[in-house]
């Protein structure tokens, strides 16, 4: 059998109180995962309790967007978000601990969405 999925489309400003809700509800972070789309960044936030599996997506028109730490919930999302920092330059605000852009080596500056200078080379 296999178990239904949900994706709930949000808003960024409403991530923390629906990141939150999970958590009051018991569901586990199960990841963070960021794809770049051609109008900008799809953010997944998916967690599971008792195998039902949801999904929070965020759409970011750029990396540019503010977007809050859920690490003050979720203590383990800080390692997610720093990769999302590193790999995609995301604007990850108050991350319980922040590599500031350290977290990953990498030759090239926010490789799976370089910056628009960087495109040009």
């Amino acid at each position: 059998m296999i178990e239904e999925q949900k994706i709930i489309n949000i808003e960024v400003g409403q991530l923390q109180d629906k990141v939150k809700g999970c958590f009051e509800q018991g569901y586990r972070l199960v990841q963070i995962s960021c794809t770049k789309l051609s109008q900008g960044l799809e953010l997944n936030y998916s967690f599971d309790k008792n195998f039902e599996f949801i999904n929070l997506r965020v759409f970011l028109s750029s990396a540019d967007t503010e977007v809050l730490s859920v690490s003050n919930i979720y203590w383990n999302a800080f390692l997610y978000e720093n990769e999302l920092h590193d790999l995609f330059g995301i604007n990850i605000k108050n991350i319980a601990i922040d590599y500031k852009g350290n977290f990953y080596r990498t030759s090239v500056k926010w490789p799976f969405n370089p910056p628009t200078e960087a495109k040009n080379d």
